[in-house]
Order: C-alpha cells, then sequence, then structure tokens
C-alpha cells in the first residue's frame, strides 16, 4: 500500500469514522474485505438505507452488489469515486457527516436532486458516482426577487 493511501486510512481510524463503519458492518451483518488503496469493502449490505448501490463511511465502502463489483475494471470510475470520499473522511473526520447532509440539503434545493451542487460528490466526480450536473433552478434569484419587490413595511 503505498504510503499516502495508508496515511489515509490511519486517519479514518483514529478519526472515528472507520470504527462507525464497522457498527454499520455488524448491524447489517456484511463483512468487510480488503480492496485496493487501503480501502475495505463491504458487499452485500441490505439494509433499506441509504439507498444507493454503493456509499463510503471512513475507509469502507459499503455496496449492495455481490463480492468482486467493485474492483471489475470496467467500475475503476466508480471505485475511484467512492475512494475520494474516503480521503473526505480522512480530512474532515466526523465533522464529514453534518458537512455531507448539509451539502446534500443545499444541492436538493438548488436542483432537487442531492448530489448535483453538493461539493462533496462533485469533487469525487459526478459521472463516476452516477450523478448528473443539472442545472439549478433558480430559488435564489426567485427568493431574492421577490424580497427586493415587497413594499416596505410601514410605521405603525
Amino acid at each position: 500500500m503505498a504510503p499516502r493511501h495508508a496515511a489515509r486510512a490511519a486517519l479514518t481510524w483514529v478519526n472515528g469514522t472507520s470504527l462507525v463503519a464497522l457498527g454499520i458492518c455488524l448491524v447489517a451483518r456484511v463483512r468487510p474485505r480488503r480492496g485496493p488503496d487501503g480501502v475495505l469493502i463491504a458487499s452485500g449490505y441490505r439494509l433499506p438505507v441509504p439507498a444507493q448501490s454503493c456509499f463510503t463511511v471512513g475507509s469502507v465502502i459499503f455496496t449492495r452488489r455481490p463480492e468482486g463489483f467493485l474492483v471489475d475494471p470496467e467500475r475503476r470510475d466508480l471505485l475511484a469515486h467512492e475512494t475520494r470520499h474516503v480521503t473526505q473522511y480522512a480530512v474532515l473526520g466526523p465533522l464529514f457527516f453534518p458537512a455531507y447532509w448539509l451539502s446534500c440539503g443545499w444541492s436538493w434545493w438548488r436542483t432537487g436532486e442531492y448530489g448535483a451542487r453538493n461539493p462533496f460528490e462533485r469533487h469525487a466526480g459526478l459521472a463516476s458516482g452516477g450523478y448528473r450536473d443539472l442545472p439549478t433552478l433558480g430559488r435564489i434569484h426567485t427568493l431574492t426577487t421577490r424580497l427586493r419587490r415587497q413594499p416596505p413595511a410601514r410605521a405603525p
């Protein structure tokens, strides 16, 4: 394993996010196995949430697909996308959780989809993660225009 991959994996263990992932493995009854670049892959995830076919917590990439799915050369881009999330966990630690969900809300409000304007998904590569780059819905412009058009409040 390259030194930077080892450092990234070590950070996710030290900051506790990979421990959270092991807890999810226990609850979901999946067994993580070594993958490339210092990640662990937990195949056969069956819990109803999250609904995605792949997601990452700490250094563990969960997938609903069978073992070997993510390491197939045809899915090199998807594995790279999920591995970028491992790096994000290494950098932010537990702060990744609220930052990611706030970013999901921002993206949903801007586009109607939680990944399109989510900076974490954009950094990981939208297309490689199965997301589309959607235009914004113009809600901020509409809101500020409405606020400017309201008549000033009258003094009593």
